[in-house]
This record gives C-alpha cells, sequence and structure tokens, in this order.
C-alpha cells in the first residue's frame, strides 16, 4: 500500500519536472516547443481556454505529442505492475487524471479558475515560469515556485488593464462580404 503515496508524489514531482525543464525549456523548432509556442499563446488569447481541445487528441499534432508524452512517462511504471501494483496502478491514474484536468481546465476556464487555481495562475499571472502542477500544487509547495495570481491585487489591475484597453479599441464595421455571409 506504500506504492500509492509513492505513487501520488512521484508523478506529482514528474508532472513539474516535466513541465519545467521539457515543455519551457524545449528549444524553437523542438518536439516539445509546441507547449510555450502555441498552447501559452492559445490560453492567453483566449481567456483560458484552448481551442485545440475542442478537437479529438489525435487530429491535432499538440494534443497527439501531449498524449504521446504522457503515455512514454507512464509505461515504464506500467511495467512495475507485477512487483508494485499499487505504484503502477497510482501512476496509471495519476496519468489519466492530469489529461482529464489539464484537457477541462481548457475548456472550461471558470471551472479551472475555482478547481486548479495554480494552473490558472501559470497561464493568466505574469509569471508563466512557475506554477508547473497542474493536478496538485504538491511539487510546487515543496520546490518554492508556487506563486498566486488569483484574487491579488495585481490580477485586479490586469483586469481592469483589459476592460480599458477593450474600451478605447475601436470596433471594426463588418465589410460587405461579412455581412453577406451572416
Amino acid at each position: 500500500m506504500i506504492g500509492i503515496p509513492l505513487g501520488l508524489m512521484a508523478s506529482n514531482l514528474t508532472e513539474w519536472w516535466v513541465h519545467k525543464h521539457v515543455l519551457h525549456a524545449a528549444k524553437p523548432g523542438s518536439l516539445w516547443d509546441f507547449h510555450l509556442h502555441e498552447h501559452h499563446a492559445n490560453v492567453l488569447k483566449n481567456e483560458g481556454r484552448d481551442p485545440a481541445y475542442e478537437k479529438p487528441w489525435w487530429s491535432s499534432s499538440p494534443r497527439r505529442r501531449e498524449v504521446a508524452g504522457i503515455v512514454a512517462i507512464t509505461l515504464p511504471f506500467v511495467a512495475l505492475a507485477p512487483v508494485a501494483p499499487f505504484l503502477a496502478g497510482t501512476v496509471v491514474y495519476c496519468s489519466y487524471d492530469y489529461y482529464r484536468k489539464h484537457k477541462r481546465s481548457h475548456l472550461d476556464p471558470v471551472w479551472a479558475r475555482e478547481h486548479l487555481p495554480w494552473h490558472w495562475d501559470h497561464h493568466m499571472g505574469p509569471d508563466q515560469h512557475a506554477n508547473w502542477c497542474v493536478t496538485r500544487p504538491w511539487a510546487d509547495r515543496l520546490r518554492g515556485t508556487r506563486r498566486t495570481y488569483l484574487g491579488t491585487a495585481d490580477e485586479l489591475r490586469m483586469v481592469e488593464r483589459k476592460a480599458r484597453l477593450r474600451a478605447s479599441t475601436p470596433q471594426r464595421a463588418p465589410m460587405a462580404s461579412e455581412a453577406v455571409a451572416s
């Protein structure tokens, strides 16, 4: 039964390490550069949403790479099932839980703000090089990389700034071809 807490901690520390040292450290043109350049750009532009999550995982290159990475990290633990079934089972559960929560957080930003505020802070806060955990903030707290943004004065200032920018940006009139199309 010791495999359950070990699996929870191993999964959370792996989530933290991969996010920080692989996904955010990826060189341009590498297999993992989509994370910072596509995923983060989509999330910032769409107030927490990433339209890539609206399609099946196999129809989106970044999503295929995300799933492949999760599977590649999980498989060595599955091989341990005969000698450490609770550890292997917990890691498989945590991998699925990561995928499920990450996907939902980028399809339902209101849910993410309430249930994964540390992940919201990672994407929407001023320091996207903190808050590496998605499922639980344990490793961020342990490593000192948890930075709270949600509900702070900094967040309120940013919300007010965005509202002022929207109010001051003139709305473009639809072009004739757009008016006909609607």
